[in-house]
């Protein structure tokens, strides 16, 4: 039996193109009330985001500042210029988290950091299953909406900065990632259900276009109401 991340990789444009591709860019969407949970409305909305393939990076720009981008890795957030100068950093971002909830404001940084994560995670899917010390295993089933989707759990490595180390993913008959589940460890542990809606072909690879995000009860059921989060990315290039 074919593997369900190979099947995956397949269905998605193969493992070479991933490879082969460095960067994905795109203008990014926000919605959801989350930002204003946050103390950011709109802060990213409708802004242009790149993200590296094969290394933990990602820049949006502009941030509240024209001329302004964020640089975010797993180990510094920044507000940097084009001319290089440093508006701000923060070292270490994740433990400026600690003891936060749901409803905890953020600093510009912490939105930055957050949001440097969560795209690189999403846009990156496949190619980031594939880095060192990520780990998948094929569990059980799930039936949701009569429809039959096969389950990837995903462990990773404390290097990756994301949601929380193990997720799971959700994939359909086609062999694309409909659904990701995982818990938001820097905001209370709140329990979440991305589902990818739309895909586009791009120089080859296949890219989720547009996602939803809900929180999730104790059957594992989405709550509809409210949206946490909606992104749309549109005009995506492949470098």
């Amino acid at each position: 039996m074919v593997k369900l991340l190979d099947e995956i990789l397949s269905s998605y444009g193969g493992k070479r193109a991933w490879q082969e591709a460095q960067q994905i860019s795109a203008r990014q969407f926000f919605g959801g009330v989350l930002w204003a949970m946050k103390g950011h409305p709109g802060a990213l909305n409708d802004v242009q985001v790149t993200v590296d393939l094969h290394r933990e990076h990602t820049r949006q720009e502009p941030f509240f500042a024209d001329g302004h981008y964020t640089n975010f890795t797993p180990e510094r957030v920044a507000v940097e210029t084009g001319d290089g100068e440093v508006v701000e950093e923060l070292l270490d971002p994740r433990a400026s988290f600690a003891g936060h909830e749901l409803t905890t404001p953020w600093t510009r940084l912490q939105l930055a950091y957050f949001s440097g994560y969560a795209m690189w995670t999403y846009t990156t899917e496949p190619a980031s299953l594939l880095l060192p010390g990520v780990e998948t295993e094929e569990i059980g089933d799930w039936v949701e909406d009569g429809r039959k989707f096969r389950r990837l759990a995903v462990t990773y490595p404390a290097a990756i900065a994301t949601h929380t180390p193990r997720q799971v993913l959700y994939v359909d008959t086609d062999g694309l990632i409909r659904r990701r589940d995982y818990t938001v460890d820097i905001a209370g542990r709140a329990p979440s259900a991305q589902y990818a809606l739309d895909f586009a072909t791009v120089d080859g690879l296949v890219v989720a276009t547009s996602r939803k995000i809900y929180s999730t009860d104790q059957d594992n059921r989405k709550v509809e109401d409210p949206l946490i989060v909606s992104i749309d990315l549109k005009d995506v290039t492949v470098g």
